[in-house]
C-alpha cells in the first residue's frame, strides 16, 4: 500500500475529539516531528490503540503487564553504511517494504493513556501527543533514553508549539 506522507495511519480505536488525531493533522505533525529530530524523508506507521491493545502488545513484544502510552517497533536493527546511503538517496520499495531504508518502523500510541496522561500532567493536549510520538521515533532511529534524547524530544516538542502557535497567530 503506498501513502502520502511520512506516516500511514492506523486507527484501530475511537478518538478522543480533544486531541489532533485525524489523518490530516497527524500528518502534519509527523512532519513537523521529523523535521525537528533530523528524519526528514524518513517513514513510519503509526497505529492508534487503545489500552487494551497496548497492554496486548506490551506483553507480546516487552513481556511487560498493563498498559503503556506508546510502543516502538524499528524497522532495522542497526543500519550500516550503506542503509544510510540508499536512506539519504531515498531508495527502497513502498512504505514499510522490504528494501525500503526510509521506514523507521512502526509506533502503537495508546490513545486513552494519551487523553490520562495530557490530565494527569496538565499539558495541552498537542503538547503531550507532540511529545509521546517525538519519544516513539527517537526509539525508531536509534536512540535509547538519556539526556541527548530527552533534550531532543524537548527541542521537537518546542518546535511543533512554535508552528502551531505561529498558524494559530
Amino acid at each position: 500500500m503506498s501513502v502520502t506522507g511520512p506516516v500511514e495511519i492506523i486507527r484501530e480505536t475511537r478518538l478522543d475529539p480533544r486531541f489532533p488525531l485525524s489523518r490530516c493533522e497527524l500528518r502534519e505533525l509527523a512532519e513537523v516531528l521529523l523535521d525537528a529530530l533530523g528524519l526528514t524523508g524518513r517513514t513510519f506507521e503509526l497505529k492508534l490503540v487503545d489500552d487494551r491493545e497496548i497492554a496486548r502488545l506490551n506483553r507480546e513484544f516487552l513481556g511487560c503487564t498493563g498498559p503503556t502510552n506508546i510502543l516502538s517497533f524499528p524497522a532495522h536493527d542497526e543500519p550500516d553504511a550503506e542503509d544510510a546511503e540508499e536512506a539519504e538517496d531515498g531508495a527502497g520499495g513502498e512504505v514499510g517494504e522490504p528494501g525500503d531504508q526510509t521506514f523507521l518502523g512502526e509506533l502503537a500510541l495508546s490513545v486513552d493513556a494519551l487523553a490520562r496522561e495530557t490530565d494527569l500532567y496538565g499539558q495541552l493536549p498537542l503538547e503531550h501527543l507532540a511529545r509521546l510520538l517525538a519519544h516513539g521515533l527517537l526509539h525508531l532511529a536509534g536512540f535509547d533514553h538519556g539526556e541527548i534524547m530527552f533534550d531532543m524530544t524537548d527541542a521537537a516538542v518546542d518546535r511543533v508549539l512554535d508552528e502551531y502557535a505561529g498558524a494559530a497567530g
